[in-house]
């Protein structure tokens, strides 16, 4: 995956949008107004931070080679992945849709419903 298809696929969520708060070196990606991923620009290494659940992120971490905590974020539970790694596409999608949830998560359980309806993440 490159960086465009990368782009392509966080902006297909619904309610997701970009900005570049940071000068140009982050494209982050939020619903809500709540980060959901985040893109280095600068950096040579092609990599997507994103949220998951604590329980979960030392287990992908120990899995996934291409997997670290994120630099700069509470390690607890951001993760980094390095694109074109061992971990195919399709997971680094899953893992994007799984950082959606843990962001909704944080949201009145209204809008939580109102957002997830008819819509499957």
């Amino acid at each position: 995956m490159n960086i465009e298809e990368l782009r392509e696929y966080c902006l297909s969520i619904k309610g997701a949008t970009e900005y570049m708060p940071f000068k140009d070196e982050y494209l982050i990606f939020r619903v809500f107004d709540k980060w959901f991923a985040v893109i280095r620009l600068d950096d040579p290494v092609l990599k997507i931070t994103v949220k998951c659940d604590p329980s979960e992120a030392i287990d992908l971490r120990e899995s996934y080679a291409s997997v670290e905590a994120a630099w700069h974020f509470n390690k607890k539970f951001w993760n980094s992945i390095t694109l074109n790694g061992d971990m195919n596409d399709e997971m680094v999608k899953f893992w994007i849709r799984h950082s959606i949830k843990e962001v909704l998560k944080k949201l009145p359980k209204k809008t939580q419903a109102e957002y997830l309806e008819d819509y499957l993440l």
